[in-house]
């Protein structure tokens, strides 16, 4: 009894062990990756890098304010198409449909979610590139919120249906309607949810640099309006990386370390959100 007891206490601390090695060397990568982009990119990166445009090929010198002010616009109009769509699509899975409707949607959704980026850009492409004739910011938003579709969907379900049951029985014993008892309820109880899950999907699709080659494309300069080619970080990343001159490469560094900082940020804006919530004003 005593030898079998000291056998189980030196398993769970041999796989305690190994799990804490495992999360170590989890944390130990992601550090080694952003010290790698503050050894190589970190001395890039100063007030031009954010506020002045590339200069020309072989000149040392310039920024990449076009790309993040690109970057940001894709995004904006990302989420304004894309979670609409997902938030709505995750109301009407959590609260209105059921049995085969409810699979295909959740099947369809999770399909999608693995499509790999770059089908999404070519489909993008074929859609809203060719017809029109011309890359533009708003065919690379298009193809970016087709990939934070299902993301805030799915998400969007799952927290809706973590919202106590008692809830929605009390406000419809009150009188309430479906739709007001979901509005004025449900929603407001799984705000924090719902709002992670959107900031998830935003760091998620930030960095994508596939769909944007067939759909936005890229520009050395402003890009005013939402149908002209415009820039991006991801792909002036992949460009000066690809290039032959070191300034690029250093340039493409510190632009790596700045999205990498971007979503670093999101990522723990929404898990503190996510953790203490954040307090909205009733009246």
């Amino acid at each position: 009894m005593i030898t079998r007891l000291r056998y189980r206490k030196f398993v769970s601390g041999f796989m305690l062990g190994m799990t804490g090695l495992a999360a170590f060397i989890t944390v130990s990568v992601l550090f080694f990756i952003l010290g790698y982009l503050v050894y190589h990119g970190g001395t890039s990166i100063n007030w031009n890098f954010f506020t002045k445009l590339p200069t020309p090929v072989g000149e040392a010198g310039g920024g990449m304010a076009n790309a993040i002010v690109g970057s940001a616009k894709l995004l904006f109009l990302a989420s304004l198409i894309g979670v609409p769509v997902g938030f709505l699509g995750g109301v009407y899975l959590a609260e209105f449909s059921g049995g085969a409707i409810a699979f295909v949607v959740r099947y369809a959704a999770d399909l999608l979610n693995g499509v790999p980026s770059i089908v999404i850009g070519i489909f993008a492409y074929a859609l809203v590139v060719l017809p029109f004739k011309h890359y533009s910011t708003l065919a690379g938003s298009f193809a970016l919120a087709l990939m934070m579709i299902p993301i805030t969907l799915r998400s969007t379900e799952q927290f809706l249906q973590a919202v106590p049951g008692s809830l929605r029985e009390g406000a419809m014993a009150l009188g309430a309607s479906k739709w007001k008892t979901i509005a004025s309820v449900i929603v407001p109880a799984a705000y924090r949810g719902i709002l992670t899950a959107i900031l998830l999907a935003l760091a998620r699709v930030a960095g994508e640099t596939a769909p944007l080659l067939f759909t936005a494309f890229g520009n050395r300069f402003w890009s005013p309006g939402w149908e002209q080619p415009t820039a991006s970080l991801p792909v002036m990343i992949y460009t000066y990386a690809i290039s032959p001159y070191d300034d690029w490469h250093r340039q493409a560094w510190a632009a790596g370390l700045v999205l990498l900082g971007l979503i670093l940020v999101v990522n723990i804006i929404a898990r503190a959100i996510l953790a203490r919530g954040v307090s909205i004003p009733r009246t």
